[in-house]
């Protein structure tokens, strides 16, 4: 079945950091200070989607202040960081938020991602991602992690539901 046809399905969006908002490059200021580079339209996507309705999580092995005071920032609650085991932890997510995994789109880029890829709705993954994730991927953006491949995948279900271009999308 191609993935366009499960879009319409979706209702939550979980997201891994590293290698999908940033671009996996970490800048070590100091041994406390850890910085990373992220998108501004995969912001936009991401409050826009949240203020359409969707739920917006994200499940790292990365931690960091900034990860979660950026995220907080464009309205994402559900913030689980220094995640070692990303299967149980997604698995509680979706039991206690009510979600069947068929209403989830993933998107991850190593192999600590690849069970969370295996019990999706929707599992996908930036342009730069490990072989063996793109192998289990229903989509590979054209997107490289950190420079868009968020925007691609939110915009795409939003379009699907008729919610990407409306009055709510020209405010910030």
């Amino acid at each position: 079945m191609n993935y366009k046809t499960k879009l319409k399905d979706i209702k939550a969006f979980v997201f891994d950091y590293d290698g999908v908002m940033s671009d996996g490059g970490i800048y070590l200021a100091n041994e406390e200070i850890i910085m990373r580079s992220g998108n501004v339209k995969d912001g936009y996507a991401i409050q826009h989607a949240i203020k359409q309705g969707f739920k917006i999580a994200i499940l790292s092995g990365g931690s960091g202040k900034s990860i979660e005071s950026r995220m907080k920032m464009l309205g994402v609650k559900d913030i689980f960081l220094a995640v070692s085991n990303k299967i149980e932890e997604f698995n509680v997510y979706i039991k206690q938020n009510n979600l069947k995994k068929e209403n989830v789109l993933f998107m991850g880029d190593d192999i600590p991602d690849y069970d969370i890829m295996l019990n999706v709705g929707v599992a996908t993954c930036p342009k730069d991602a490990a072989w063996e994730i793109k192998q289990v991927a229903d989509y590979v953006s054209d997107k490289r992690g950190g420079y868009g491949c968020v925007r691609d995948v939110i915009e795409q279900v939003l379009k699907a539901h008729n919610l990407w271009f409306n009055e709510n999308s020209k405010q910030w």
